[in-house]
């Protein structure tokens, strides 16, 4: 019985100690000329769409949650949040070229309509990012519209 009184009294030691070590929630000030949503004058039903299910991860407009306070949780959101910036940033759109945007938009229709995006994890959390069918009709659309249109 001492064992697991040592155990667990060692693993609230380290659980309190992780707590000091921070994440950096600061997020790159928007330069509004390279923003998708500005730049694209998306329609403002889409724009609330993308902005409730991907800007948390997906730009540099992150609203962090609670509990993105709390390690080792903090630290898997910091991590989901930058690899879903290198993938594609919202907020930097206009910097892309041409190609990379091509890919991007392709690769986003496919991630909604195969039900990939938002991840599952997200959407437990955040109840606006569980997009309906017809809402991630109306997203997928959004993009191809933009493909056809060669204007990126």
């Amino acid at each position: 019985m001492k064992t697991v009184k040592k155990v667990v009294l060692w693993s609230l030691v380290v659980f309190a100690l992780i707590q000091f070590i921070p994440i950096d929630k600061v997020n790159k000030p928007v330069d509004h000329k390279v923003n998708f949503i500005e730049t694209k004058k998306t329609p403002e039903k889409i724009a609330n769409l993308i902005k409730g299910a991907c800007y948390d991860c997906h730009s540099d407009e992150t609203v962090y949650p609670k509990y993105a306070s709390i390690a080792p949780i903090s630290w898997s959101v910091r991590s989901h949040i930058k690899e879903g910036r290198k993938r594609m940033n919202f907020s930097v759109w206009e910097t892309y070229n041409k190609d990379l945007k091509q890919n991007i938009l392709k690769r986003s229709v496919e991630t909604i309509q195969l039900r990939l995006m938002p991840l599952p994890g997200y959407i437990v959390y955040h109840e606006e990012a569980n997009l309906s069918e017809a809402e991630r009709t109306l997203l997928a659309n959004y993009f191809e519209e933009i493909l056809k249109s060669n204007n990126y």
